[in-house]
């Protein structure tokens, strides 16, 4: 990224606060298929998730999203002209979503994904406006102020940093040579899908290390923490990666939430209901297609290989330590003894992507607080696993979570009582409502 590159972004705004007295206020009409594919694209970037608060109407704002200084709260963006986007032009719309800079001139915080954002084409952004304009009730509520203390609540360092870390307007163009179904992956995913605001490590000034850059090993890499989970690799590689996985599975998992190897977990349901289930067969096959066309980053990763030891000790009776114990306890019901799980009703531990790091974090997180696969219109079965929080010790946890991320086979860290004693002070355990299916 060049100076003029930076530039870019805080220049449109100028230009559109220049011209601000001479624009109409409403939005021009749409015709009804611009509004439909506005509001496709809508679900392609899971805007609902962030801008709509538990029970709230939808994008009427004040979701909470935390950050390291403090909870900020998602904005109101319904065409309400008093609390909403109601009086904005387009070219409002465009700045804020691809430079992070609202009508009124002040930066947003990175929270909201613009610099992914920033690759949206013209015509699907004006799509998007359509939509946000004409497809959307608006809803009269007033924008929530955010929990960050002064100065550190001060906007103009935001400004700095999307002039350090913001492309700029920078519309996706493939590479030549890149196949169609690849290009639009790319597209998809380094855009609206914004998947590198989770999957991409982040740098000290909390930036993406990649915005896009298929080169760089580190884009989509994972290890990125969210919310108490560990956000795996998308590239294809071994580990946490998705080298096990065919263009098939990828597919499956993105409509339904599961497949043969992986289950979703926590944020990655909200992005399954909300966004992937509804995009269209070639869209979803895009996106894996690009997703595997991602060298690895760990190049000595070696292909997993299921070992039987335990689970041939375990049929004969021979339980190697307490962890193995509890596991037959609580947990063999469902994922087996042989860690092989029940189709895709039970999720497999043996080679699941997610127990193959260093990290025990996701782990510890799903046994402290439980967790659930979403219904969604190919797979209408919700799967829900209870907490086991108020059941079991630190220790007790610790040694579980060891045992399934060594065993069978599985190349994952130990935990330690001090990581469960940490983690346990600020997981929070699903409702009983929602503690359904294997609950002890």
């Amino acid at each position: 990224m060049n100076y003029i590159d930076r530039l870019r972004c805080g220049a449109m705004a100028v230009v559109c606060m220049l011209v601000l007295p001479w624009r109409a206020d409403a939005a021009p009409a749409a015709d009804a298929a611009q509004v439909e594919r506005g509001a496709y694209l809508a679900r392609a970037g899971d805007c609902i998730a962030c801008h709509t608060a538990k029970n709230g109407k939808p994008f009427a704002g004040g979701y909470p999203l935390s950050t390291p200084l403090g909870k900020v709260y998602s904005t109101n963006i319904t065409p309400d002209a008093t609390s909403g986007i109601g009086t904005w032009t387009y070219d409002d719309f465009a700045t804020l979503m691809r430079c992070g800079k609202t009508k009124s001139g002040h930066a947003v915080y990175p929270a909201m994904p613009y610099p992914s954002y920033a690759h949206i084409d013209d015509a699907d952004m004006h799509a998007l406006y359509a939509y946000f304009m004409h497809g959307v009730a608006p809803v009269r509520q007033a924008n929530r102020d955010s929990d960050i203390p002064w100065p550190l609540s001060m906007r103009w360092p935001l400004t700095v940093w999307g002039w350090v870390f913001g492309p700029g307007p920078r519309p996706y163009v493939a590479p030549a040579g890149t196949p169609v179904e690849v290009a639009r992956g790319a597209y998809l995913v380094q855009g609206l899908g914004h998947c590198g605001s989770c999957h991409t490590p982040r740098g000290v000034g909390l930036q993406e290390l990649s915005l896009g850059d298929d080169a760089n090993p580190i884009y989509l890499a994972g290890g990125a923490s969210i919310d108490g989970w560990i956000a795996p690799s998308l590239r294809n590689e071994h580990g946490d990666g998705l080298a096990a996985m065919s263009t098939e599975d990828i597919v499956a998992f993105l409509k339904s939430g599961r497949n043969a190897h992986v289950a979703s977990f926590g944020a990655m349901n909200d992005v399954v209901m909300n966004s992937m289930q509804h995009l269209n067969e070639a869209d979803l096959a895009g996106i894996a297609a690009y997703l595997k066309s991602l060298s690895p980053r760990k190049e000595a990763g070696q292909p997993y290989r299921y070992d039987a030891t335990v689970a041939t000790a375990l049929y004969h009776g021979q339980v190697p330590g307490a962890g193995a114990q509890i596991y037959l306890d609580r947990c063999a019901g469902c994922h087996r003894s042989d860690g092989k799980g029940n189709g895709k009703a039970f999720p497999a531990l043996a080679g699941n992507p997610v127990l193959q790091t260093n990290d025990p974090t996701s782990a510890i997180h799903i046994v402290l607080s439980g967790g659930s696969i979403p219904a969604t219109r190919t797979a209408p079965s919700a799967i829900t696993m209870g907490p086991y929080a108020a059941i079991l010790s630190d220790r007790q946890i610790a040694d579980v979570v060891t045992f399934v991320q060594t065993s069978w086979g599985n190349r994952g860290g130990a935990a330690t009582e001090r990581q469960v004693g940490k983690m346990r002070k600020s997981s929070v355990p699903l409702a009983p409502t929602e503690s359904m299916v294997g609950t002890p």
